[in-house]
């Protein structure tokens, strides 16, 4: 698949998520006008973890995670963006050779130069056919071109690689406040309503706790949220959670749910 020089299209628009772009628009404006914030907001975190599946089943928990961005509009002009591989086998975490990602709501750039500050490093590797159908990576474009205002962003498709990988390349890339890290992923998955909410409870507690050592029965970004815990944890970063639910919440029945949560990462005071 060769695609140098143009643009991702968008790949799940129509199933995952409206593909008219008037009510894709709404329809994340009304999430996150429904996502509940603190009286006080603290400063935007760092990073993020949000969900990646239908916005019917983890949209409005995406939308917390996304909400409380709202404070940094201005500022962040980059984002670092994980998710896990769920079609195309990759060892490391494959970077596309296109110059922009489309969604419905216009086309966000790459941010090649950036791409080039890792590029030497082993786990790194080119792929333009693990990101082609990967939604889990494409279902948050909609809301950070909500939210934020010009930015380009860094997307990584994570396939096998170690905690220590992950956290090498987002301390190349962690920058200052014009740099957000969004990590993709969903937790439990077709567990019954009740187990899977024991489950998920005992693995945001990790992530809280900075826990390397998610697995991808708890989480499918378990990799990728490896890596953003070691980095944190160097960093002293702190860990809030701001949204956990499942499926049998939100839009399907409760004997085989799939678990999301939203967590935001912050500089500890």
């Amino acid at each position: 698949m060769k695609l140098r020089d143009s643009i991702r299209p968008a790949a799940v628009a129509g199933s995952f998520y409206p593909a008219e772009p008037g009510a894709l628009a709404r329809d994340v404006s009304l999430m996150l006008a429904a996502a509940e914030q603190p009286e006080s907001a603290p400063a935007a975190p760092k990073a993020i973890i949000a969900p990646h599946a239908g916005y019917v089943y983890s949209g409005p928990v995406a939308a917390q995670a996304y909400a409380v961005l709202r404070s940094a509009r201005d500022r962040i002009r980059r984002v670092v963006l994980l998710g896990p591989c769920h079609r195309v086998p990759v060892r490391g975490l494959a970077v596309p050779t296109v110059e922009a990602f489309a969604s419905p709501l216009g086309s966000v750039a790459i941010d090649r130069r950036a791409i080039a500050l890792v590029a030497d490093l082993p786990q790194v590797v080119v792929s333009d056919d693990a990101h082609a159908h990967e939604h889990s990576l494409e279902v948050h474009l909609p809301f950070l071109q909500s939210v934020l205002q010009e930015f380009e962003m860094v997307p990584f498709a994570v396939g096998r690689a170690s905690p220590e990988e992950v956290a090498e390349v987002l301390d190349r890339l962690w920058g200052g406040d014009e740099t957000l890290i969004v990590v993709s992923s969903d937790l439990s998955h077709y567990l019954p309503y009740a187990v899977a909410q024991q489950m998920d409870r005992e693995t945001v507690n990790a992530i809280l706790r900075l826990d390397v050592a998610i697995d991808h029965e708890q989480a499918c970004g378990g990799t990728p949220v490896n890596g953003l815990l070691l980095a944190a944890r160097r960093r002293r970063l702190r860990a809030r959670l701001l949204d956990l639910r499942n499926s049998g919440d939100t839009a399907g029945d409760r004997n085989r749910v799939v678990g999301y949560c939203s967590i935001a990462f912050e500089e500890s005071v």
